[in-house]
């Protein structure tokens, strides 16, 4: 199997996404007081900073409008410091995936995600650097979940490079992102904590730098469902609960009116991967290219048992089916 920084982050995200996707971690920020699935989300998400403000996190998780990380930022801090949050994201992260995995024997994978971990560049890397700097647990199930953590941060902080040389907003590059995977635009929205009038404006924009053409759904639409926008569609759980999960609604049916990408924007989606790929490189650089391949080969079968059984992973917003993407 050929490996690529891209094939490699589908495994480790599978691994690192059971913190936002699992009954055992919502457990976890309900007992910690948290009010709602957002306000664990960005606690457990942006502990490893420290209790930074609100617009730290915006920038830092860059596709959230600032007016949904307000809602949860400060207050998390108030209900519990950050160092509570790690140790929250540890435990759930354990009952999750003792749950799914059982008695998988995670040793080696862990071994190799830890030394390419170690090796992600600080430099202009803020998610991953904070990571990188956490203790690595003993356990061999957790060690592995930290060490994706840190690989998945540090490849998103070289997305965010790449989205703001490409001179896109938070909510354009969503908009985009969402053109090029056939999602609807209601539902990342909403996921987001976009308002209506936002998200038409970032679409103008793209419109007028020839990014996007097409029309849009009408007011209050997901274009080819009947949910209104501003309601939960039915399977997705509203404000307050889980807040990755996305209902089968979400993805666009083929041929859908909405806005579509034109050559320059599917060539912009195509850059912005390119060099997201490129910044990812360096730990895989580091760990050589046969270990490289065994980590690949180790991961996929853990990465397709989690994503046949964690059910609210089916669908999300980065638009990643392991189970699809893995199985051929």
């Amino acid at each position: 199997m050929r490996t690529t920084p891209r094939n490699l982050w589908l495994r480790f995200e599978t691994y690192h996404d059971v913190i936002y996707f699992t009954p055992e971690s919502r457990a976890t920020t309900d007992a910690l007081g948290c009010k709602g699935g957002w306000m664990g989300y960005f606690g457990l998400r942006a502990a490893p900073l420290g209790a930074v403000s609100p617009e730290v996190v915006t920038a830092a998780f860059f596709g959230f409008a600032p007016r949904r990380v307000a809602r949860a930022l400060p207050d998390a801090w108030e209900v519990a410091p950050p160092e509570r949050f790690l140790a929250a994201r540890l435990e759930g992260v354990d009952g999750a995936l003792r749950r799914m995995l059982g008695d998988v024997d995670l040793t080696e994978a862990a071994a190799l995600a830890v030394e390419a971990a170690a090796a992600t560049p600080v430099e202009g890397r803020v998610l991953g650097a904070a990571n990188r700097a956490l203790p690595v647990p003993g356990e061999p199930h957790l060690a592995l979940w930290q060490a994706c953590t840190t690989l998945r941060e540090s490849r998103g902080d070289g997305h965010v490079a790449a989205l703001v040389a490409a001179d896109l907003t938070a909510c354009e590059a969503l908009a985009l992102f969402g053109a090029d995977h056939d999602l609807a635009p209601a539902y990342l929205r909403e996921a987001r904590g976009w308002l209506e009038e936002e998200w038409e404006a970032a679409v103008d924009s793209l419109r007028s730098r020839g990014l996007l053409t097409g029309g849009s759904a009408p007011a209050g639409q997901t274009p080819g469902s009947s949910t209104p926008a501003g309601r939960a569609p039915e399977g997705r759980a509203p404000e307050g609960q889980a807040p990755e999960g996305q209902a089968p609604e979400g993805r666009l049916p083929q041929g859908s009116p909405a806005t579509n990408l034109t050559p320059a924007g599917r060539a912009l989606r195509e850059e912005v991967e390119r060099r997201t790929d490129e910044a990812a490189a360096s730990p895989w650089r580091a760990l050589g290219e046969d270990r490289t391949a065994r980590f690949a080969e180790l991961m996929t079968p853990i990465a397709l048992r989690l994503g046949r059984l964690n059910d609210a992973m089916r669908t999300n917003p980065m638009a990643i089916d392991p189970v699809r993407q893995l199985a051929g």
